[in-house]
């Protein structure tokens, strides 16, 4: 019920709020908990800290998103993130992808560490590393004023989606 709430308002947080992608990310992240909580039965801290990890990283993602359509929201009178940092867009996404490495780490080790071999734990901790490499060399790319430059980057959000989940996958083999 929670999460459809979340859903619903997204919409709309444009309206009331310079930080709507706050709301995606409470929204489509929510999946992590669930997961979680089907498969173990229970909530500790390490889907807790994945779950905001996954808000960080849509707060980056989505923000390189909102510079496509930065002048029309203007227009309009929506809000977002790409409008609220402006030029300064590039050290707040260093915020966000320092953030989001730092918990996915944390979610690695809280969810491997009891038990873990230390293969798998490296493993798991390399599916972070690379993660965060991906979206630095987004960052490294990133033209706020390039709307096809925008574009191309947020698409390869999905192959830095995949990183830490192919890692992950490996670590449960060894």
């Amino acid at each position: 019920i929670a999460s459809v709430l979340l859903v619903a308002i997204y919409p709309f947080a444009k309206r009331f709020t310079w930080w709507p992608q706050v709301f995606l990310g409470l929204a489509f992240n929510w999946g992590a908990l669930l997961a979680w909580a089907a498969h173990a039965g229970n909530l500790t801290s390490a889907p807790l800290l994945l779950y905001a990890a996954g808000i960080a990283w849509t707060l980056f993602y989505d923000t390189i998103y909102a510079h496509q359509d930065k002048e029309d929201d203007a227009l309009i009178g929506v809000r977002s993130t790409a409008r609220l940092f402006g030029n300064a867009t590039p050290q707040w996404l260093l915020a966000f992808l320092v953030l989001s490495v730092v918990l996915m780490g944390a979610a690695v080790i809280a969810a491997l560490l009891p038990g873990a071999s230390p293969l798998r734990l490296v493993i798991g901790l390399a599916g972070a590393w690379g993660f965060g490499w991906h979206l630095a060399w987004q960052l490294r790319r990133l033209d706020i004023d390039d709307a096809s430059v925008c574009l191309r980057l947020f698409r390869s959000n999905r192959d830095a989606g995949l990183i830490p989940a192919l890692f992950l996958a490996v670590a449960t083999l060894v």
